[in-house]
């Protein structure tokens, strides 16, 4: 911006010190400091308010290409609706009735079967959890919240 050298900058310290006086150099100062904040605050705002315009164009003018692209690809590729295709009726559904209902809403169809996977242990011991006591009629199985078995004696 400004080039001043630091002589400079004695020279011009000096005779404001002699011109002002050391008694209102710190007002002069402080006055000074005021109007060079002001200052930068306008040209700050002039700044920003020219970047605004121009981003405002460079916007509009964007828009305006991306709209003519826009054309372009749509006179090229036009849109063709297709014409919607009979829904495939399960095998299931046409052996039960093949007319639509009346209301016409679709039922949902189960796409996949369930896998149920048996049991590994047999039925009746301790691991399954079953909840039979054991041979003595004072000994009774709990299940704890991650699934394992504990076992209880009675209070005799």
């Amino acid at each position: 911006m400004f080039d001043i050298a630091p002589s400079e900058f004695l020279l011009v310290a000096f005779v404001a010190l002699v011109v002002i006086g050391p008694k209102d150099l710190p007002k002069a100062m402080r006055v000074l400091g005021y109007w060079v904040g002001r200052a930068r605050a306008v040209g700050r705002q002039f700044r920003n308010g020219f970047d605004e315009m121009v981003r405002e164009a460079e916007l509009e003018e964007m828009e305006k290409k991306w709209k003519a692209e826009n054309e372009r690809i749509m006179r090229e590729h036009p849109f063709v609706p297709t014409p919607p295709a009979a829904p495939a009726l399960p095998d299931h559904a046409t052996a039960i009735d093949s007319t639509p209902a009346a209301d016409d809403v679709q039922q949902p169809v189960m796409v996949e079967k369930p896998h149920v996977v048996p049991d590994a242990t047999p039925p009746g011991s301790a691991e399954t959890g079953t909840g039979h006591a054991g041979s003595d009629g004072d000994q009774a199985d709990h299940h704890a919240a991650d699934g394992r078995v504990i076992q209880d004696k009675a209070a005799s």
